[in-house]
């Protein structure tokens, strides 16, 4: 099989899909793998790495889409890489549809086969492919926080850990999966007072047998979540509903009630948001206030420490791509249901539940989709 690995266009994005171990292994075990120039230059690997591991390097993306079997991503595909699409492709990426109409839309049209790495699935019913990033985005959500509660960044002063005599900040994280777990152990590492709200009682347990008194779970419920990002300095949102758009939690009058200057971050900003007031930013402007609040709502967070998110990204899907290019696309989703739970789009079809229902298109099921 031919692998096509285009540059990422999306605003300040220098993630890229495949390293140059990479495409060592998919060469290695037959496929050829074209390179767009550049595409991995922002995080020091240059066209020779790819080249010494047995890449092709051609200038466009146009060239990389058009010759390509499949094409290997990390963002979503904006407008234009949309157009780039055709009837028989496979694109193997982050997708996130259910807030976007407009990336459905061009995808359906294109007659693509679109798996979506933000719903493969596991044996335990866990994400794979979306763990990785979200342990990124929740370690850096903590990160990000405390900078924009610097007054300069139009936050209150709070410093987390606050100082001898001086109490540390308090931080809210709606949700106890693997981003409010990452940003929750990075709150508390930095001395801050960490308040986790989730509506699983086994998950609070969990995590109150594994933080104890560190960390104070909270069940969360629409009076308890006024309760506490009322006394909140930073929210992290942190909720998520597989492939469907993010609840709205914390809703714009809420803000008001808020301490001038407290600071959320909306990491499930991917989904739509888990904040009335969210919408999304980039990291070349990535806050605003609303209501003497600021928002931080950075839709690929991860792409700031763009190094350690490929590696991280690449390690967790370099065995996917190879099962797709190994098998073929519609052998390895008909074989393996974990993979084919990242089908979103096939041949002009939704294939996807919630993205169906959130967008208001037919369902179609996977195995219906093939046998069409």
């Amino acid at each position: 099989m031919l692998i096509g690995v285009p540059k990422e266009i999306k605003n300040n994005e220098y993630r890229v899909g495949l390293t140059p171990a990479g495409v060592r292994e998919l060469t290695l075990h037959g496929h050829s793998v074209v390179v767009e120039t550049h595409a991995g230059h922002g995080i020091g690997l240059d066209n020779e790495h790819y080249e010494k591991a047995g890449a092709e390097i051609v200038d466009t993306a146009a060239e990389v889409f058009e010759r390509a079997e499949m094409v290997v991503k990390v963002k979503e595909p904006q407008p234009d890489e949309c157009r780039m699409l055709r009837e028989g492709q496979t694109l193997f990426t982050y997708l996130h549809l259910a807030p976007d109409p407009e990336q459905t839309r061009l995808l359906i049209e294109s007659g693509t086969t679109a798996i979506a790495y933000e719903t493969v699935t596991d044996r335990r019913g866990a994400l794979p492919l979306l763990r990785p990033m979200s342990e990124v985005a929740g370690r850096m959500s903590i990160q990000a926080g405390a900078y924009c509660l610097e007054r300069p960044h139009g936050g209150n002063g709070t410093l987390l850990g606050g100082v001898p005599g001086v109490a540390p900040g308090k931080v809210v994280v709606i949700g106890g999966g693997v981003v409010g777990v990452n940003a929750a152990r990075m709150a508390m590492g930095m001395g801050a007072e960490v308040v986790v709200m989730d509506r699983s009682p086994d998950k609070l347990v969990e995590l109150d047998d594994l933080y104890g008194p560190r960390m104070k779970t909270i069940f969360s419920t629409a009076d308890s979540i006024d309760e506490y990002v009322h006394q909140a300095d930073l929210v992290i949102g942190a909720v998520l509903i597989p492939g469907a758009a993010a609840p709205k939690l914390v809703r714009k009058e809420q803000l008001a009630h808020m301490k001038r200057g407290a600071v959320v971050v909306d990491v499930a900003i991917d989904q739509g948001g888990c904040f009335e007031t969210s919408r999304a930013t980039t990291h070349q402007d990535p806050t605003y206030v609303v209501d003497e609040v600021v928002h931080y709502c950075v839709a690929n967070m991860p792409g700031a420490v763009a190094r350690t998110s490929t590696f991280a990204l690449t390690n967790a899907t370099l065995p996917f791509v190879l099962q797709l290019a190994g098998l073929g696309p519609r052998q390895a989703l008909e074989c393996d249901p974990h993979l084919r739970a990242g089908l979103n789009v096939h041949r002009g079809q939704v294939t996807y539940e919630a993205v169906a229902r959130d967008l208001g298109y037919d369902y179609v099921a996977p195995e219906q989709a093939f046998g069409g």
